[in-house]
């Protein structure tokens, strides 16, 4: 079973900001696929269901971005997982807004959400999918940059890679994660 995690922070005051991605990834990759998100636990809200012939949970974590790792534990810990049974979709600062990577595992590189996880799992070994959300203008706004909104010239751009996201999964399903990185990680390049 595949953990699909998009990571986000909870409330309606986040709900259509940057550090959010990965819940508008799940929230569309559950109606593609026909996967109710019912099922609300303290540390998640996720639904069950099947993508390309693979039994799948998507979910939530009902827990801050920067305790992210509470959640993934919730999940591991639920579902009987390890952490290459997860698939992590959040923000990334460092690549432009529509630009998506996957990736089979690695550091943090600064995601205090993705050091939650690592120090909850005690692993750098999971497969991740970055959303690019861009830069801030000026240095030292990181904060104010991911609990903003995107711009109305931004929102086409997310809306895409939030869409080339779903295929690259459906694509790691079907087939592999090395052929979906082949294909999905040149996108918009």
């Amino acid at each position: 079973m595949l953990l699909i995690v998009g990571l986000g922070n909870p409330g309606t005051r986040y709900a259509s900001t940057r550090h959010n991605v990965g819940f508008r990834f799940i929230d569309l990759v559950a109606k593609q696929s026909d996967i109710r998100l019912n099922d609300r636990r303290e540390k998640a809200i996720l639904g069950q269901g099947r993508i390309a012939g693979h039994d799948v949970v998507l979910a939530k974590p009902r827990t801050f971005m920067n305790n992210s790792g509470e959640g993934i534990e919730y999940l591991l810990a639920r579902f009987g997982g390890r952490p290459s049974d997860l698939l992590v979709v959040y923000d990334e600062m460092a690549l432009p807004v529509g630009r998506i990577r996957l990736r089979t595992g690695g550091s943090h590189a600064g995601h205090n959400g993705i050091r939650s996880i690592i120090a909850s799992v005690q692993s750098e070994e999971f497969p991740r999918l970055r959303i690019g959300v861009g830069q801030p203008g000026q240095a030292g706004e990181n904060i104010p940059h991911v609990l903003g909104r995107f711009t109305k010239e931004e929102e086409p751009l997310i809306a895409q890679a939030i869409q080339d996201a779903a295929a690259a999964v459906q694509c790691m399903l079907e087939e592999n994660i090395d052929v979906a990185m082949n294909r999905f990680n040149v996108i918009g390049n």
